[in-house]
């Protein structure tokens, strides 16, 4: 059966991965303890495709994030890059593993140096790993604000002059720099004006299609999580809760949290928006540094309420396991009472009013 996950080798193989911060010590110089930022991650990104990471704020998406890129360094688990561990490579062997991955960060303005001119910021990464002469390079900036649609004076102008949507095209300029195969692009149009995203994300599809990118984006949108992605993580304090294809996480999301998740997105239809039902969680998300036992969702779960046995959800981790007769995962020990639940049947109604 297809999990949609973690069936065949793919450019990048997540595999329990752990990433933990130490919250101090004490005066024995013993550790008091740990936030679990990422606590036993698992999945595949094949290549050419674009996986969506998703969560409230604290989730641990934007820490996946930089594992993957070895900004972080793993606690414990493998992230492998094209059939490479990248735990087991440093110095000049991981120097040219990084040419093939680059981010894209959230506020462009933030991430692009003021004191340097466009074409220095876009060259950079190629003076860093020593590619071609400076003529060469020239060229290559040319080439790059063409491709992502900037006039050639871009070059010569620096960030302060440019709009937001114009800076984060010179992010992405400087991310292709050096023909990279995935791009991680953590919340990239989320500071940006909403006719602006629609161009953004336009020119990252047209550069996907013509360059064979493969994308791991993180963001909060969930409308724009289903316009641009193939499948969709949700992740909930540290650990992915559901991994489906994109449409049919929309169309029939099979873990509460997803539902909940789902039924908070605002929509453009002012009747469907006034009609539907959200779901309110109870409480605030527990802390990672001591998560509940269990399931991490069981203590502001929706359908925990329902149930006649919920104490399985607080005595018993649901894996993450396959769908049964469909493609993906959930960690859920009730993903068919969520199907047939009136909540789930209320956001379906939310998701085709888009």
């Amino acid at each position: 059966m297809n999990t949609g996950y973690h069936d065949a080798p793919g450019l990048v193989e997540v595999e329990d991965l752990r990433v933990w911060f130490p919250t101090g010590r004490g005066p024995s110089s013993e550790r008091r303890g740990n936030i679990k930022a990422v606590d036993g991650v698992t999945f595949t990104v094949q290549q050419g495709e674009t996986l969506g990471l998703v969560g409230e704020s604290g989730c641990g998406k934007t820490t996946t994030a930089r594992a993957i890129l070895k900004l972080l360094e793993p606690t414990e688990g493998r992230i492998v890059f094209d059939g490479v561990d990248l735990s087991a490579v440093s110095g000049r062997e991981l120097r040219l593993l990084r040419r093939r991955m680059q981010p894209v960060f959230q506020d462009p303005f933030a991430s692009l140096n003021p004191k340097r001119t466009v074409a220095r910021i876009v060259a950079e990464p190629l003076v860093i790993h020593r590619q071609g002469t400076r003529a060469e390079r020239r060229e290559r900036v040319s080439e790059l604000l063409a491709t992502v649609g900037l006039p050639p004076d871009a070059a010569g102008r620096y960030p302060h002059a440019f709009s937001g949507g114009q800076r984060q095209r010179i992010a992405i300029a400087r991310a292709m720099a050096l023909r990279p195969d995935l791009i991680v692009a953590d919340e990239p149009v989320s500071s940006l004006d909403v006719s602006i995203r629609a161009q953004i994300l336009n020119l990252m599809s047209d550069l996907q299609q013509e360059f064979r990118l493969t994308y791991v984006v993180i963001a909060h949108d969930l409308a724009l999580v289903r316009q641009v992605t193939d499948r969709v993580a949700v992740m909930y304090l540290g650990n992915i809760v559901e991994l489906r294809p994109t449409e049919d996480l929309y169309r029939e999301p099979l873990h509460p949290y997803t539902v909940a998740l789902l039924s908070s997105a605002p929509i453009p239809d002012t009747g469907a928006e006034a009609a539907r039902q959200r779901i309110v969680l109870d409480g605030d998300v527990p802390s990672p540094a001591d998560p509940p036992a269990g399931c991490r969702f069981h203590t502001r779960c929706w359908l925990r309420r329902k149930l006649d046995n919920p104490d399985i959800c607080s005595g018993e981790t649901p894996p993450l396991k396959p769908v049964e007769g469909g493609v993906g995962a959930v960690a859920c020990h009730f993903p068919d009472k969520v199907e047939a639940s009136s909540e789930r049947r209320e956001t379906l109604v939310t998701i085709k009013g888009r």
